[in-house]
């Protein structure tokens, strides 16, 4: 017998409903994005686990409820809004932007409304979104594009970046060419140098860097705002049925613990259900990686959503949005409740990637041997070294930004080599600075393994 907690607003909702159970069919249909990591946790893991059918009410009203669930992908988070305001989708997952342009266009009409109910994961200093140029490129900083031309997915997360990013470096609309390009069509332009700069959400950056097509010149974390994405839902479904919602959201706390348990286990789980590479997948989903999954509504995260809707307010791309009528704890503090588990406690937690990631080990993911950690620049080093000697596969190597913990594939840091020491860095100018004040060389990775190569 499943006994659902009900705050004030759940109790009013069901005031309405009879205590016979429901003889008709209940409509879930859930809009997810397989090819972005952050939405995860409320879609593909679920649909995949059958994590949703493990919580959906079945006793009580709900006896003879019948329940016709549905999962539709999409390749961003605009397409997800247009099939929530057609009634086509009553459930969606998506990034911060889309969220507030999906609350702002529901209440821009007469009666439909969407409430966003839940995050599903996030990166404190905003890495997630970033700005992409062909590898070859003699592009390293923004205020380069102007005059060219750079895509994006327009309604995206990523869209929201670039618009903040230009607008930080003082290069308006006018004086870049926008392009509105999917994810897959502008990774692959970048791959054939057919677009100057490609700005997109997690992980598409990844995989062009994993892919050594792609090179990033602008990383989220430096807009100096929260990434996070979260759970919006159609107001007539939480108010007819808010026991479903619930049961959702605590199907996304599943998903989350479930990764969080054995991220190799995941992550190899996950490249079969989304083609995505599972070492760019380690890179989010690993001990120190990008995403931190947790689905509490945080006051960081209010504040960030309006300051991310001033920011469309300023290219004219958004109508208003009443974020008190918009934004509810409730149906993920029952969820909480009902799984015995302390939303406050996880409300007030907030994981800063450079002192939760301050030393952890590098990491060297062996073909056949798997994954191996090392505490020192030195032996991560003398290890990738001896192991490209024996002629070893290695799928990637790990390391950390210096100046923001993030997590970086080996070969695509900026490397410092300061006497015996060893650095490594998201961007070239801070790797430029740094080697300035130490007394250092800027060096590729294989300059610093080449460091360690022994004779033999």
């Amino acid at each position: 017998m499943r006994h659902f907690v009900r705050s004030a607003i759940l109790a009013t909702a069901l005031v309405p409903l009879a205590s016979t159970a429901f003889a008709e069919k209940i409509k879930i249909a859930i809009g997810h994005q397989s090819m972005c990591t952050d939405t995860y946790t409320a879609g593909i893991v679920i649909k995949e686990l059958g994590l949703l059918e493990k919580h959906l009410p079945t006793d009580g009203k709900y006896a003879d409820a019948e329940y016709d669930i549905s999962w539709a992908d999409y390749s961003s988070g605009g397409p997800i809004t247009n099939q929530m305001l057609a009634n086509k989708l009553n459930i969606g997952v998506m990034g911060d932007y889309p969220l507030i342009v999906n609350g702002a266009k529901f209440q821009e009409t007469d009666s439909l409304r969407s409430l966003y109910v839940a995050g599903t994961g996030y990166n404190l200093k905003g890495s997630g979104n970033a700005i992409v140029v062909p590898v070859d490129s003699d592009i390293y900083s923004i205020d380069q594009l102007k005059g060219k031309d750079v895509s994006t997915p327009v309604g995206s997360a990523a869209w929201g970046t670039l618009l903040k990013a230009m607008q930080d470096n003082n290069i308006p609309t006018a004086e870049y060419a926008l392009k509105n390009q999917s994810p897959a069509v502008g990774a692959a332009n970048i791959a054939a140098g057919k677009i100057d700069a490609h700005s997109d959400f997690c992980p598409w950056s990844e995989i062009m860097e994993f892919r050594g097509t792609g090179r990033k010149i602008y990383d989220g974390s430096e807009a100096g705002v929260p990434y996070l994405h979260g759970v919006v839902v159609r107001e007539d479904l939480a108010t007819e049925y808010p026991e479903v919602v619930i049961a959702f959201l605590e199907a996304v706390i599943d998903a989350g613990a479930w990764i969080k348990e054995d991220p190799m286990r995941a992550v190899t789980e996950m490249e079969g259900w989304t083609g995505v590479e599972k070492e760019v997948l380690y890179l989010y989903f690993s001990q120190g990686g990008h995403l931190t999954l947790e689905p509490t509504i945080k006051d960081a995260w209010v504040d960030a959503l309006k300051f991310d809707h001033g920011v469309l307010v300023k290219e004219k791309a958004i109508p208003p949005l009443d974020f008190d009528a918009w934004i509810t704890e409730d149906y993920i503090k029952a969820a909480y409740s009902e799984m015995g588990m302390d939303y406050a406690a996880d409300k007030a937690t907030m994981v800063d990637p450079k002192e939760a990631n301050a030393g952890l080990p590098m990491e060297i993911w062996h073909a056949r041997d798997g994954v191996s950690s090392y505490p020192t620049m030195p032996e991560f080093l003398r290890a990738v070294a001896e192991m490209q000697g024996t002629g070893a596969k290695l799928n990637a190597t790990y390391v950390y930004d210096s100046e923001t913990g993030l997590k970086l594939f080996g070969k695509t840091a900026f490397w410092v080599r300061a006497g015996d020491d060893y650095a490594t860095f998201l961007r070239k100018g801070e790797a430029e600075d740094y080697a300035a004040a130490h007394e250092g060389t800027v060096v590729t990775f294989d300059e610093a393994i080449a460091d360690f190569v022994t004779e033999g």
